[in-house]
């Protein structure tokens, strides 16, 4: 007898644990609570995942893929790599556009960096995202939109200034989070940044 279909992906699933995780944290956050968002059954999800802990796990090892996704559909939408940048990360915390929601999730950040297999799920979506960060800042200084830098460090800096403004964002709460992100790390990229002319259009190289 063949097994029954599953009538629930499991990005569906997990999907799912993103926005209950947004509204309760994961530490109050039950398969309960993931069950009905997911329209799913609890004892469905022990089957799949084998615990919540499991489910989380999951959670972290889907989001090095859904980075290295979004980096690499970045410019298919996007001719400009400085703006492809901003979108993407804004994009990487669209379900946190609360401080509530944005404190909840760095909530999973702290499991992250106290249980081994967690971190190295971490490990590998940070060390994609400093890689898909400097493709596109090689990219922006070959349209003209940075002067030539180190990219690599330049990277390392935006990525820095990427995760402590999800923190200052959250205490100054000015604006949105999008906002707030594209402002600091605008501020970071001002030295290689073509100056503006009497416009407020960057000057054409002469």
């Amino acid at each position: 007898m063949s097994p029954r279909p599953r009538t629930t992906s499991d990005s569906t699933i997990l999907d799912a644990v993103t926005r209950v995780i947004s509204r309760v944290g994961p530490a109050r956050m039950t398969l309960a609570d993931v069950a009905g968002e997911a329209g799913h059954s609890p004892a469905g999800l022990v089957q799949r995942f084998g615990s919540k802990r499991g489910l989380l796990l999951a959670v972290a090892r889907q989001r090095a893929g859904e980075v290295r996704g979004a980096f690499a559909m970045a410019r298919a939408w996007q001719p400009s790599p400085l703006e492809a940048m901003f979108e993407v990360l804004a994009g990487f915390v669209a379900h946190a556009d609360t401080p509530e929601a944005l404190a909840h999730h760095l909530g999973f950040t702290q499991v992250e960096l106290d249980d081994a297999e967690f971190h190295a799920a971490a490990f590998e979506s940070a060390r994609t995202m400093l890689g898909g960060i400097r493709v596109l800042l090689d990219q922006a200084v070959e349209a003209g939109e940075l002067a030539a830098c180190d990219a690599e460090s330049v990277a390392r800096t935006v990525q820095t200034t990427y995760n402590g403004a999800l923190v200052t964002w959250a205490v100054y709460r000015q604006g949105t989070l999008g906002d707030w992100l594209r402002g600091e790390i605008e501020a970071v990229l001002e030295p290689w940044l073509p100056p503006l002319g009497t416009d407020g259009e960057p000057d054409e190289a002469e």
